[in-house]
């Protein structure tokens, strides 16, 4: 490749001064919006994203700089979430957090401390005294436990059903497509309160009713690939060789199943973390004081979101951030993996 094929590439890159003076402007001024005393709630949030948003300007023209015109800050940012996220609700029993569910022990600490970043309670703390920071972490906890879970539970009873009856057909694939359409019908939100009145609160008995929205999509899409691939050349010679059915499934259609129902599976965490959210927000899911999201977001009934927003905007920001780093991550590897299999 000659100097003049580069040429063009290295005038298209940002200036480096001009990236690392959006990064460093906007990291200043996170800082400052998070931690400042001079400034009222709602200006210290415009300066935080305010901040935010030169912040990833910046790291998104380094980004191109260091990997090229290709860099997605945007999913970088999300898969950095979910790491810094992962990590923390692994380690949070040894953070230095206050009190998050034990009432008996915060009647001097202060009810509905509004965030402060820095101190005892930088998320602030709700009607009780109890700190929102703890409580969300924890909360992160149950909820991507119930939904890792679910989505596990559904992506293996689906996805072996679904390889089932695209595979073998006739009957099977019949009663199957019957099954997989009256689950359909019922309304997701109906069929979760419905289960709720029946079973006890828990996160086992929650993460199984959360499966059943997930096994449909995965009965469908593993059906649909495996019929796609069920009349390959490989198919057919392992058949031909005398391969018993199961040996087919396992060895010669999984591998070409396993990618899209993966990448479906990942899209479908963010739709559970929002289903046990809104069965926690109706007093259906873990009951307090076990801390979720919904339940937590819940506590702004009334008058106390007006009086006190940050009660609902502390877990409402991490159930969004999550929700959407998931999204992200998730059409960013089914993108990829698509991009694969298409390419065999």
């Amino acid at each position: 490749m000659s100097k003049s094929d580069l040429a063009p590439r290295a005038r298209s890159l940002p200036p480096l001064p001009t990236a690392v003076s959006l990064t460093v402007a906007g990291l200043v001024l996170l800082v400052f919006g998070a931690t400042t005393p001079l400034l009222v709630t709602p200006a210290k949030t415009a300066v935080a994203l305010l901040g935010l948003g030169l912040l990833l300007a910046g790291a998104s023209r380094l980004g191109e700089r260091w990997a090229g015109p290709g860099f997605d800050v945007v999913f970088w940012f999300g898969a950095g979430w979910l790491l810094l996220l992962g990590l923390a609700i692994v380690f949070v029993p040894w953070l230095p957090l206050a009190e998050d569910r034990d009432v008996a022990t915060t009647v001097t600490e202060p009810v509905f401390a509004a965030p402060t970043f820095t101190g005892a309670h930088p998320l602030g703390t709700n009607g009780f005294g109890l700190d929102l920071l703890a409580r969300s972490l924890y909360g992160a906890r149950s909820s991507l436990l119930i939904s890792l879970s679910a989505v596990a539970v559904g992506t293996l009873a689906g996805g072996a059903i679904g390889m089932v009856a695209g595979y073998v057909r006739k009957t099977v694939d019949r009663a199957v497509g019957i099954a997989t359409n009256s689950l359909l019908a019922v309304p997701p939100l109906i069929l979760l309160i419905a289960l709720a009145t029946v079973l006890q609160p828990h996160p086992r008995n929650v993460a199984l009713s959360l499966s059943l929205l997930t096994i449909p999509g995965m009965v469908r899409l593993a059906r649909a690939t495996t019929m796609a691939h069920s009349n390959r050349d490989f198919v057919v010679a392992a058949r031909a060789m005398g391969a018993r059915r199961s040996r087919v499934l396992v060895r010669e259609l999984l591998p070409n199943v396993l990618l899209p129902v993966l990448s479906l599976a990942v899209v479908m965490i963010s739709v559970l973390i929002v289903a046990e959210a809104s069965l926690s927000f109706l007093g259906l899911g873990i009951q307090p004081p076990e801390p979720t999201w919904g339940n937590m977001i819940a506590e702004g009934e009334g008058q106390v979101f007006e009086e006190h927003p940050h009660i609902v905007l502390v877990p409402g920001a991490f159930l969004f951030l999550t929700v959407f780093a998931f999204n992200i991550v998730g059409e960013k590897a089914r993108g990829r993996w698509d991009s694969r299999s298409v390419k065999l």
